[in-house]
């Protein structure tokens, strides 16, 4: 009986020592469940973790009463982190960090001043993204998916010398608006197709990137008017919203393939359409969209010149992984008053 009581004691008082322990751990939200466990598994090991439990974004209500008391958020793009969000969270939060390179859906400048850290994860998913955009400007430039949906509805009766007959890469003129680590990516990976000319347009220079893949920097109206392909690797800021306009796409040569895997807000989506119906241009392919997803009665969606895929640009099993990991790990050196691995400084 003795040692049955003292055996009990013990139970007691590891539950206690276990209770004491996670509640002096932090306290951090995780917005999606779906994300890699191995980014759970890392913030599990010294924190306490509440999770959203659909693999779905969290509703804005839920959203807003789970922060309550988290001294960290690790959220996703599909999630609008501002001053409501940060208000409900408490002045306990410390750091915010996101499983993407974009970080519009946060307000960066609200966070700071409230000295919330922000975190993001850049450099991993450039080969990712280049090696999915290059593959969605071959669908749409040899007009893959009209291929191949002849084969399953009886369009294919024979071979014939011009039908389906795409554009090629060689001997083409490619623009990048954006020339960041993924537009330097697709340009290195556009040269072995042999063009005859890559431009590019951004804010800075970078001569010594565009030396390694011959390009050559131009000014907006000129890339338009000049390329056989547009490929949009941006990122969203108040001066690129919907710069791909009506008059933007006015300029551009009637063979034009315009390719965007950067974001949807680019793009004013209705002019996009209209000039693809018009055939204005030649053709368009999209991973990313306004909204998203994409309702299934958008007109976009009833074109036969446009290729649409569901914003999977990072979509590799081990960039997903290790997005999950840099998430964690810019949290867990955060709340440990640390240099995150990629921060957001603004």
């Amino acid at each position: 009986m003795y040692k049955t009581g003292l055996i009990q004691h013990a139970k007691r008082l590891s539950h206690l020592v276990s209770e004491a322990r996670m509640s002096s751990q932090p306290n951090v939200y995780v917005t999606r469940p779906d994300v890699d466990i191995s980014g759970l598994e890392l913030l599990r090991k010294s924190c306490n973790v509440t999770t959203w439990s659909k693999a779905l974004p969290v509703p804005r209500e839920e959203l807003l009463r789970e922060i309550k008391g988290k001294d960290a958020l690790y959220c996703a793009l599909t999630d609008k982190i501002d001053a409501a969000v940060l208000d409900s969270a408490g002045d306990q939060l410390k750091c915010v960090s996101t499983i993407s390179v974009g970080y519009e859906h946060i307000d960066v400048q609200e966070c700071k001043k409230r000295g919330i850290r922000v975190g993001y994860t850049p450099d991993v998913l450039t080969d990712a993204t280049a090696e999915l955009t290059l593959a969605l400007l071959l669908a749409t430039n040899r007009r893959l998916f009209e291929a191949n949906k002849e084969v399953y509805n009886g369009g294919w009766k024979s071979w014939s010398p011009m039908w389906m007959c795409g554009q090629g890469l060689k001997n083409s003129r490619v623009g990048l608006y954006g020339f960041g680590r993924i537009g330097q990516e697709i340009a290195a990976r556009i040269v072995p197709f042999k063009p005859a000319l890559i431009t590019y347009t951004t804010r800075t220079a970078r001569r010594e990137e565009a030396t390694k893949v011959n390009a050559q920097r131009v000014d907006f109206n000129e890339m338009l008017g000049l390329s056989d392909f547009i490929v949009v690797c941006c990122a969203l800021t108040p001066e690129t919203k919907e710069i791909f306009n009506a008059a933007a796409f006015e300029k551009m040569k009637p063979n034009c393939i315009f390719i965007n895997t950067a974001r949807g807000g680019v793009v004013d989506q209705k002019a996009l359409c209209e000039a693809l119906e018009s055939k204005r241009i030649l053709g368009a392919g999209l991973d990313v969209t306004t909204p998203e997803p994409i309702p299934l009665d958008d007109p976009l969606l009833k074109l036969d010149n446009v290729v649409v895929l569901p914003h999977i640009g990072s979509a590799d099993i081990e960039t997903r992984k290790e997005m999950s990991r840099i998430a964690a790990r810019n949290i867990l050196a955060a709340l440990d008053g640390c240099e995150m691995e990629s921060e957001v400084f603004v």
